[in-house]
């Protein structure tokens, strides 16, 4: 189910919203803002993140390669913050919140724009997401012990952890306002492009906002609107009968 639902193309609905709830958490914000490059290629670093994500889905050696590859990269990501609190990438709360997102991200999907999952499936995959956060190093106490402990630990991480945090609206920020880069085809849409790139720019972050949890919105300080609401409804409902 897992393989499935990751390489869904309605995944691209809330990934942008996944990168929020990451660099809320203060030790991943702090890393992303100090040393990720999602200011200078915000559309890059989201390729990557699917990139990443379709390889360990789709399991087997280069699974396990890339589990490897993420854990060496984030060993030598760290220092101290804006708060002066020391932080590290490879923090086992934060690396296991982070894997984490996935299965909020992946029922949030189906939820919106899709057939909402069924407890008996959300509950397979979760134990899917589980086995995959084990083969990438992350120690079982680190996770909720099964679906329905998700949830509140959902909560306690909203309520008790995530921040305010400035590197959330810094993406946001360039989320909305810079241009997703022009295809490669055809060569003859690159003059046209800019409006059009800034354009999905501005969709993505209407997307990210709107795919949020409620109460990281709020913690954010995000607006979101009744008129909004009703519009990723019935987007969600649009998306839902495409084939």
């Amino acid at each position: 189910m897992l393989a499935e639902l990751a390489t869904d193309r309605r995944l691209i609905m809330v990934l942008p919203g996944s990168m929020v709830m990451q660099v809320a958490h203060p030790v991943v914000g702090a890393g992303v803002g100090e040393h990720s490059v999602f200011r200078t290629d915000p559309w890059g670093r989201l390729a990557h993140s699917l990139e990443s994500t379709m390889t360990l889905v789709r399991g087997g050696p280069a699974a396990a390669a890339e589990g490897a590859r993420l854990r060496e990269v984030h060993r030598g990501i760290g220092g101290v913050d804006e708060r002066g609190r020391r932080y590290h990438a490879l923090h086992p709360g934060a690396y296991a919140w982070v894997h984490l997102i996935l299965f909020e991200r992946l029922v949030t999907m189906r939820r919106i724009f899709g057939r909402p999952l069924t407890a008996p499936q959300r509950a397979a995959l979760y134990g899917e997401i589980v086995d995959l956060g084990l083969a990438m190093g992350i120690r079982r106490h680190h996770m909720p012990a099964d679906e329905r402990a998700f949830w509140p630990y959902l909560a306690h991480v909203l309520d008790d952890v995530l921040e305010d945090h400035p590197t959330a609206h810094a993406f946001l920020d360039v989320l909305r306002h810079s241009a997703i880069p022009h295809p490669r085809w055809p060569a003859t849409l690159a003059r046209a492009w800019p409006p059009i790139g800034r354009g999905i720019g501005g969709f993505s972050h209407f997307l990210a906002v709107g795919t949020l949890p409620g109460a990281l919105r709020a913690r954010l300080g995000l607006e979101w609107t009744a008129a909004q609401e009703r519009r990723l409804v019935r987007m969600g409902r649009g998306v839902a009968r495409l084939p």
